[in-house]
């Protein structure tokens, strides 16, 4: 296991940092969620800049003919885990990232004003791997730690706070190991 991560500033200290323009404040300051997501581009694809590019708004769409449906999307998430388990973060965690769309989790809407996001580089389908799971459980346990409002309990997946939307993380992600990490 990598060495404890800490949060100053609402940044993950130590790590990767790209900032996007796709966020911006939340109606308080609250933070009591955490929405698990997963992203491959193009689909079914890992590895490359791609992901950064589209939080960044920098994607070109004629780099793939995928990417001239997504090119234009003001999109992000606050950390990025790829497929080795290396996080990239994107948003401080005090501001509101646009990664959840419209959403509900327990009867409230709009989770990005309370959520904090995470992308898998994967796809609902394919494994995830082990560094991702470790990744994974650092970071939640460090989350849980700073934000009181975080708990095993205020975890969800992006297909289970907008069902008629999104599928992600998918079919693929062991909730079962995952869950049992943190405890």
């Amino acid at each position: 296991m990598r060495n404890k991560l800490t949060i100053t500033q609402g940044w993950l200290d130590n790590i990767r940092q790209v900032r996007s323009p796709n966020c911006d404040l939340r109606p308080s300051n609250e933070i009591s969620l955490l929405v698990l997501h997963c992203i491959s581009l193009p689909p079914q694809q890992f590895g490359g800049a791609y992901i950064e590019r589209l939080f960044t708004n920098s994607l070109s769409p004629d780099e793939h003919p995928y990417f001239r449906e997504i090119y234009h999307l003001r999109v992000s998430a606050h950390l990025l885990i790829d497929r080795q388990g290396t996080l990239t973060q994107f948003v401080p965690f005090h501001m509101r990232a646009w990664h959840a769309g419209v959403s509900c989790f327990q009867g409230r809407e709009c989770c990005n004003d309370f959520s904090i996001g995470i992308e898998l580089e994967g796809t609902e389908t394919t494994p995830y791997t082990d560094g991702q799971y470790q990744s994974l459980t650092q970071v939640t346990q460090t989350l849980i730690e700073h934000y009181p409002g975080l708990s095993p309990q205020t975890i969800t997946g992006h297909s289970d706070i907008a069902p008629q939307r999104k599928t992600d993380p998918g079919s693929a992600f062991d909730w079962v190991r995952y869950l049992q990490s943190l405890q």
